[in-house]
């Protein structure tokens, strides 16, 4: 066998230009698919933490109802006792309960109905980064219960800026009364979300409670894990622990259902560049090895006239085949490192895009895992050896007159 692998590399380059060009072009889509994978992990990874980290948080508690109806009577059963649980659990970095409330806020100019969130100014900053979004003013710095921070194109809609009044009104929990007060604007923050940027508002929780007339009770806890991967984790006991008494603890994908409905169409992405490969893969190995066929069909017919077996030109081609295969694999990994390192320290800016109801905050960095450059190569090199066989039938069953008859 040693011997058909060392005439086999050196057939392949008898043809150096052929050769070169047929394993660049292979090479090539094999560092296109390393780095489009390298890029969806990388852009998985940056769309969860902006999704989670700006707000939503690794995972929610809420009332079982209250996701469907948003109905403010439904409130969290036991929101102490959760929350001293929550303590302990050595998975939970931190957490901060919210109010939450469809409300109309109206000031001298306009109104715009708005998503009112009750907050913990301190637990909040822990979970979320709605102070770092703010803009302008501050994050409830001055702990002014009638204090409020809106979006910035909700400041536009409402023609205000910092220090101007505002007029709140929702309906009270139980009853359906309507509860109104007056706020003073203390910051203007900016997601880049319109949904957010224009109806959503934030005021002191204690001071939301009140209004709501629902005194200590809260709508949803926002939690952050030590890892994102315990929120991926759909069999973690934390879940089954805190859905019960009538509440619910859902995961980010739960929560946001499309995004990871997109993430989970991205092997459907690698599928098609991994079909787009075997394209470029069989034209090329077909390609090369028929024309190295054809240029040595004397040759052949010499090796089998003189006792060289059916299965001896076969194995000769398909190394040939495996030959061709390693050196593409080589100049592949070569350049899918070269090009994939470069973005991993460059990154590529897509801030500002928004994608599947989340915006992508930071510069997209493409992430490397070991499993590319060992499964991707050991596919490539049995699907050429695969094709190869087609070439390698076609030479061991060509007539021995006939290919003697052939010289070039």
């Amino acid at each position: 066998m040693w011997l058909y692998i060392k005439l086999a590399w050196r057939n392949i380059f008898r043809n150096k230009r052929r050769t070169v060009i047929a394993s660049t072009a292979i090479g090539i889509a094999l560092a296109c698919l390393l780095f489009f994978d390298s890029f969806i992990i990388g852009l998985e990874h940056n769309m969860i933490a902006s999704a989670t980290s700006s707000f939503l948080g690794h995972a929610q508690i809420h009332r079982q109802e209250f996701r469907h109806t948003q109905e403010p009577a439904y409130t969290i059963n036991n929101p102490d006792q959760i929350m001293q649980s929550l303590k302990q659990e050595t998975i939970v970095e931190a957490y901060t309960p919210r109010t939450l409330s469809i409300g109309m806020i109206t000031s001298a100019a306009n109104l715009n109905s708005v998503l009112i969130v009750g907050v913990d100014p301190q637990a909040e900053k822990a979970v979320s980064k709605v102070d770092d979004a703010v803009r302008k003013g501050d994050f409830f710095k001055g702990q002014k219960p009638q204090d409020i921070v809106i979006g910035s194109e909700l400041a536009e809609i409402l023609e205000v800026s910092l220090g101007e009044r505002v007029v709140l009104t929702l309906a009270q929990a139980e009853s359906g009364d309507l509860s109104q007060d007056m706020f003073r604007v203390s910051g203007i923050y900016h997601f880049g979300v319109r949904e957010m940027d224009s109806g959503m508002v934030f005021i002191h929780i204690k001071k939301a409670q009140d209004m709501l007339n629902i005194s200590g009770q809260v709508h949803e806890i926002a939690i952050k894990f030590k890892s994102l991967q315990y929120a991926s984790d759909d069999n973690l006991a934390f879940w089954s622990k805190y859905s019960h008494n009538g509440n619910e603890a859902l995961s980010w994908g739960e929560l946001l259902p499309d995004l990871k409905g997109v993430f989970e169409m991205t092997g459907v992405f690698r599928s098609v560049m991994s079909l787009l490969l075997m394209f470029v893969v069989i034209f090329g190995i077909v390609n090369t090895l028929f024309m190295s066929l054809y240029e040595r069909m004397f040759e052949l017919g010499v090796l089998r006239a003189v006792g060289t077996r059916p299965w001896g030109v076969m194995k000769l081609m398909i190394c040939e085949s495996g030959a061709l295969a390693v050196l593409s694999i080589a100049v592949g990994l070569f350049l899918g490192l070269i090009i994939t390192g470069l973005f991993t320290i460059t990154g590529i800016d897509y801030r500002g895009i928004e994608f599947a109801g989340s915006v992508i905050q930071e510069v997209v960095f493409p992430v490397m895992k070991p499993f590319q450059f060992i499964i991707y190569p050991i596919g490539l090199l049995l699907f050429m050896v695969l094709v190869g066989l087609y070439p390698a039938v076609v030479a061991a069953r060509m007539s021995i007159a006939d290919a003697i008859r052939k010289s070039l």
